[in-house]
Parts: structure tokens; sequence; C-alpha cells
């Protein structure tokens, strides 16, 4: 799944969707890469502020975050992650071996977009990524095009502003 850059002009670069993957055992990161490299840029950590130091400097487009870490948990992580306005609209899903329902709740209040429960199941991996990043990447798409509609609208708005007032001017004499 690549997604098209754009030059501005047309589209040249076919760039693989960066994945941030945080997770305090080394096997989970070895399984997650095996799952994910083929398709996906990686970025691996097993540590949290470590990787919240990488996405604020370098926004990844998904995180692959485990609850349970040493340094800062992946709730207090996602907090973090959320609360910068470049990371905000980045989708984490939680890695967890939890399935209390509180984890759950208390992972969709700090920003989750979803949950992945271990043992990992490979093609459950791929198609939440996947699902995610389409998401996304259709709402980055939306925003940006309500942005040029704004332009556009304000645009239109202030050159019909301009012809009123050169009518108005002219009727006048």
């Amino acid at each position: 799944m690549d997604q098209i850059e754009e030059t501005g002009v047309h589209p040249t670069v076919l760039v693989r969707p960066k994945v941030l993957i945080v997770d305090d055992a080394d096997e989970i990161l070895m399984i997650m890469e095996s799952i994910l490299a083929k398709e996906y840029s990686l970025k691996l950590f097993s540590q949290a502020q470590d990787a919240l130091d990488y996405a604020f400097a370098n926004p990844p487009d998904l995180i692959l975050l485990d609850i349970m870490m040493p340094d800062i948990d992946g709730f207090e992580t996602c907090r973090r992650l959320k609360a910068n306005p470049k990371l905000r609209d980045i989708p984490v899903i939680f890695l967890t071996a939890k399935d209390e329902d509180e984890y759950e709740e208390m992972g969709f209040s700090v920003g989750a977009s979803d949950f992945i429960h271990k043992p990992i199941n490979a093609p459950i991996v791929h198609a939440r990524v996947k699902t995610h990043l389409k998401i996304k990447f259709v709402m980055d798409y939306l925003r940006n095009e309500n942005l040029r509609l704004k332009n556009t609208a304000k645009q239109s708005s202030t050159e019909l502003a301009e012809v009123s007032k050169m009518l108005l001017g002219q009727s006048g004499h």
C-alpha cells in the first residue's frame, strides 16, 4: 500500500507508509518487523521516550504501541502524542496482552484508534494496519481538500467584492 507523494506537478514517487513500533520486548519487535517490513517503512523502539523524541522530529503515518512499558506506559505515551498538533491525527494502535475492558476504555479515552492483542496474529496485524492507514490517508486528503476549498472560496469572495465595488462605483457616476 504505497502512498503517492505529490510534487505539485504530477505524482512521481511512491513512498512506503512510515510505521513506528514501540515495545519493550525484542521478540515482539522482531515479530512485527517480520510481518510488516515488506510493505512499510518501519522504525522500532524499545523505549517510549526514544519513540516520542523520534515521532516529534519525524511524524510517522501510524504507531503501534505497547501498553506496558518500563519507562513511560503506553497510555501516557499516547497522551503526549495526541497533545502535539503535528501528531494528533496519527493513528495509534495499542499492542497488549491485557484483555480487560478497562484497558481498552482507557486506551480509547487517551486517543487510541484500535487494539491488537497478544499473542500477535499476522493477518490481524496486516488488516488493522492497512485499515487504519487507509483511514488516515483519506482523512489527510479530506483535510487538505477542505483547506484548498476554503482558500478558493476566500479568493473568490475577494474577487467578487472587488467586482462589486467596481460595478457599484461605476453605476454611481
